[in-house]
């Protein structure tokens, strides 16, 4: 059973009714770690960085904050409510 989820693992936002659970290292990677996320959050993670690179960041948030595209994201979304919800667009 997953640690129970007071604020979001990318963005730092409370956790409200939606709450997905993120891999920080995948499971393909033997990764056994979940983190609370909101499910924009989430997809903003997958649609930027590859299992691979992600397996090599692990568990490091500010490494996957520092990526300036996921830093913007970040931003933008700090003053949304928890519960948000957009469409997210992978880079081109």
């Amino acid at each position: 059973m997953p640690p129970e989820a007071d604020c979001c693992w990318l963005c730092a936002r409370p956790m409200a009714t939606l709450i997905e659970w993120h891999h920080p290292v995948p499971r393909q990677k033997r990764g056994r770690i979940r983190v609370a996320v909101h499910p924009i959050c989430h997809r903003t993670i997958h649609a930027h960085f590859t299992n691979s690179q992600l397996a090599r960041m692990g568990a490091d948030a500010d490494a996957v904050r520092a990526h300036p595209e996921v830093a913007r994201f970040i931003g933008w979304v700090a003053n949304k409510p928890p519960d948000f919800h957009a469409a997210t667009h992978k880079p081109r």
